[in-house]
Protein backbone atom coordinates (compact mmCIF):
# COMPACT_ATOMS: atom_id res chain seq x y z
CA UNK A 1 0.00 0.00 0.00
CA UNK A 2 1.33 3.25 -1.15
CA UNK A 3 0.18 6.32 0.97
CA UNK A 4 1.50 10.15 -0.23
CA UNK A 5 2.08 12.30 2.78
CA UNK A 6 3.41 15.77 1.66
CA UNK A 7 6.19 17.13 2.94
CA UNK A 8 5.64 20.82 3.65
CA UNK A 9 2.16 19.89 5.21
CA UNK A 10 1.63 16.57 6.33
CA UNK A 11 -1.73 15.56 7.13
CA UNK A 12 -3.06 14.85 10.53
CA UNK A 13 -5.27 12.06 9.26
CA UNK A 14 -2.49 10.04 6.42
CA UNK A 15 -0.09 10.20 9.22
CA UNK A 16 -2.70 8.79 11.84
CA UNK A 17 -3.07 5.84 9.13
CA UNK A 18 0.77 5.15 9.65
CA UNK A 19 0.48 5.49 13.26
CA UNK A 20 -2.24 2.70 13.92
CA UNK A 21 -0.47 0.51 11.46
CA UNK A 22 2.63 1.01 13.61
CA UNK A 23 0.83 0.40 16.40
CA UNK A 24 -1.19 -2.81 15.23
CA UNK A 25 2.20 -4.21 14.84
CA UNK A 26 3.29 -3.62 11.23
CA UNK A 27 6.26 -2.76 9.38
CA UNK A 28 6.23 0.13 6.94
CA UNK A 29 8.94 1.85 4.94
CA UNK A 30 9.22 5.69 5.32
CA UNK A 31 11.03 9.05 4.50
CA UNK A 32 13.59 10.33 6.80
CA UNK A 33 17.01 12.92 5.69
CA UNK A 34 18.66 10.28 4.49
CA UNK A 35 17.92 7.35 2.45
CA UNK A 36 14.00 5.78 2.71
CA UNK A 37 14.10 3.40 5.82
CA UNK A 38 11.66 0.22 7.28
CA UNK A 39 10.44 1.27 10.42
CA UNK A 40 8.03 -0.37 12.88
CA UNK A 41 7.35 0.12 16.98
CA UNK A 42 9.77 -0.22 19.66
CA UNK A 43 6.78 -1.68 21.29
CA UNK A 44 6.07 -4.63 19.47
CA UNK A 45 8.23 -7.63 19.66
CA UNK A 46 7.12 -9.53 16.76
CA UNK A 47 7.02 -6.11 14.61
CA UNK A 48 11.06 -5.76 15.51
CA UNK A 49 11.19 -9.53 14.65
CA UNK A 50 9.68 -8.80 11.23
CA UNK A 51 11.79 -5.79 10.16
CA UNK A 52 15.07 -7.98 11.29
CA UNK A 53 13.82 -10.82 8.59
CA UNK A 54 12.88 -8.58 6.30
CA UNK A 55 15.67 -6.36 5.77
CA UNK A 56 18.15 -9.24 6.81
CA UNK A 57 19.33 -7.24 9.39
CA UNK A 58 21.31 -8.60 12.81
CA UNK A 59 20.79 -6.46 15.74
CA UNK A 60 23.56 -4.35 15.70
CA UNK A 61 22.35 -2.86 12.49
CA UNK A 62 18.67 -1.56 13.94
CA UNK A 63 18.55 2.30 14.24
CA UNK A 64 16.00 3.64 17.14
CA UNK A 65 14.65 6.56 15.83
CA UNK A 66 13.43 9.19 18.19
CA UNK A 67 11.31 12.23 18.73
CA UNK A 68 13.37 14.09 20.86
CA UNK A 69 16.59 14.40 23.16
CA UNK A 70 14.52 13.37 26.48
CA UNK A 71 13.58 10.09 24.32
CA UNK A 72 17.25 9.79 23.58
CA UNK A 73 18.15 9.91 27.46
CA UNK A 74 15.68 7.76 28.23
CA UNK A 75 17.16 4.92 26.05
CA UNK A 76 20.77 5.92 26.13
CA UNK A 77 23.11 7.23 28.91
CA UNK A 78 24.27 10.87 27.78
CA UNK A 79 26.64 12.61 29.76
CA UNK A 80 27.07 16.63 29.40
CA UNK A 81 29.04 16.76 26.24
CA UNK A 82 28.00 14.00 24.45
CA UNK A 83 24.52 16.04 25.44
CA UNK A 84 26.25 18.68 23.68
CA UNK A 85 26.83 17.15 20.67
CA UNK A 86 23.50 15.49 20.42
CA UNK A 87 21.86 18.67 20.76
CA UNK A 88 24.06 20.80 18.03
CA UNK A 89 23.31 18.49 15.23
CA UNK A 90 19.69 16.81 15.75
CA UNK A 91 17.52 17.23 14.38
CA UNK A 92 19.62 15.87 11.35
CA UNK A 93 21.21 13.12 8.62
CA UNK A 94 22.98 11.33 11.77
CA UNK A 95 23.32 7.99 14.14
CA UNK A 96 24.85 8.39 17.15
CA UNK A 97 26.03 5.27 18.98
CA UNK A 98 25.77 5.54 22.58
CA UNK A 99 25.70 3.11 25.65
CA UNK A 100 22.34 1.64 26.17
CA UNK A 101 20.83 2.28 29.10
CA UNK A 102 18.44 -0.78 30.82
CA UNK A 103 15.08 0.99 29.26
CA UNK A 104 15.79 -0.67 25.84
CA UNK A 105 14.38 -3.72 25.31
CA UNK A 106 16.74 -7.16 24.48
CA UNK A 107 14.86 -7.42 21.67
CA UNK A 108 16.43 -4.88 20.22
CA UNK A 109 19.79 -4.98 21.62
CA UNK A 110 20.51 -8.49 21.42
CA UNK A 111 23.80 -9.07 23.01
CA UNK A 112 25.53 -5.58 22.08
CA UNK A 113 25.50 -3.07 25.14
CA UNK A 114 25.31 0.27 22.52
CA UNK A 115 22.69 1.53 20.68
CA UNK A 116 22.46 3.73 17.74
CA UNK A 117 19.69 6.52 17.66
CA UNK A 118 18.73 9.17 14.91
CA UNK A 119 16.27 12.19 15.03
CA UNK A 120 15.92 12.62 11.48
CA UNK A 121 15.26 16.15 10.05
CA UNK A 122 12.03 15.47 8.22
CA UNK A 123 8.58 16.47 9.06
CA UNK A 124 6.69 13.37 8.20
CA UNK A 125 9.10 11.25 10.02
CA UNK A 126 8.71 13.99 12.88
CA UNK A 127 5.15 13.41 12.44
CA UNK A 128 4.87 9.84 12.78
CA UNK A 129 6.87 9.76 15.85
CA UNK A 130 4.91 12.67 17.46
CA UNK A 131 1.88 10.87 17.17
CA UNK A 132 3.26 7.57 17.90
CA UNK A 133 4.14 8.85 21.48
CA UNK A 134 7.42 6.15 21.50
CA UNK A 135 10.77 5.52 19.58
CA UNK A 136 10.10 3.58 16.13
CA UNK A 137 13.01 0.28 14.89
CA UNK A 138 14.51 1.60 11.75
CA UNK A 139 17.17 0.55 9.27
CA UNK A 140 17.72 1.80 6.07
CA UNK A 141 16.17 0.07 2.61
CA UNK A 142 19.20 -1.19 0.91
CA UNK A 143 20.83 -4.11 -0.94
CA UNK A 144 23.94 -6.05 0.60
CA UNK A 145 24.91 -2.24 2.28
CA UNK A 146 24.70 -0.23 -0.81
CA UNK A 147 22.41 2.26 -1.36
CA UNK A 148 20.38 1.17 -4.96
CA UNK A 149 19.27 3.92 -7.48
CA UNK A 150 15.34 2.50 -6.45
CA UNK A 151 15.52 3.42 -3.14
CA UNK A 152 15.12 6.91 -4.15
CA UNK A 153 11.59 6.55 -5.56
CA UNK A 154 8.55 5.73 -3.03
CA UNK A 155 6.88 4.39 -6.22
CA UNK A 156 9.56 1.55 -6.95
CA UNK A 157 9.81 0.73 -3.65
CA UNK A 158 6.37 0.05 -3.47
CA UNK A 159 6.55 -2.09 -6.25
CA UNK A 160 9.26 -4.33 -4.85
CA UNK A 161 7.86 -4.72 -1.14
CA UNK A 162 4.42 -4.99 -2.08
CA UNK A 163 3.26 -7.78 0.34
CA UNK A 164 6.25 -7.64 2.38
CA UNK A 165 5.73 -4.64 4.47
CA UNK A 166 2.41 -3.16 5.27
CA UNK A 167 2.94 0.46 4.00
CA UNK A 168 4.91 2.48 2.52
CA UNK A 169 4.37 5.78 2.89
CA UNK A 170 5.22 8.03 -0.20
CA UNK A 171 7.04 11.71 0.96
CA UNK A 172 8.72 12.48 -2.73
CA UNK A 173 11.76 11.26 -3.71
CA UNK A 174 14.50 10.32 -1.29
CA UNK A 175 18.20 10.77 -0.75
CA UNK A 176 21.16 8.15 -2.09
CA UNK A 177 23.41 9.31 0.91
CA UNK A 178 23.25 7.38 4.17
CA UNK A 179 23.53 9.25 7.49
CA UNK A 180 27.05 10.36 9.10
CA UNK A 181 27.63 7.76 11.67
CA UNK A 182 29.13 9.28 15.14
CA UNK A 183 30.42 7.11 17.87
CA UNK A 184 29.88 8.93 21.29
CA UNK A 185 30.98 6.10 23.10
CA UNK A 186 34.76 7.17 24.07
CA UNK A 187 35.86 10.96 25.17
CA UNK A 188 35.83 12.25 21.85
CA UNK A 189 33.54 11.48 18.91
CA UNK A 190 35.03 9.42 16.54
CA UNK A 191 32.83 9.66 12.83
CA UNK A 192 32.69 5.69 11.51
CA UNK A 193 31.15 6.53 8.33
CA UNK A 194 30.83 10.32 6.57
CA UNK A 195 27.20 10.72 5.25
CA UNK A 196 24.73 13.39 5.15
CA UNK A 197 25.38 16.63 7.29
CA UNK A 198 28.60 18.49 8.63
CA UNK A 199 29.01 17.35 12.50
CA UNK A 200 29.62 20.16 14.96
CA UNK A 201 31.62 19.35 17.71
Amino acid sequence: MLLKIYENNPSPREVARVVKCLQDGGVVIYPTDGVYAFGCSMQSSKAVARLKQICGKSDDRLTVVCSSLSQISELARVDNPQFKVLKRNLPGPFTFILEASSRVPDKILGKRKTIGVRMPDNSIAQAILAALECPMVSASVKDDDEVVEYTTDPELIEERYDGVVDMVVDGGYGSLTPTTLVDLTDDEPEVLREGGGELIW
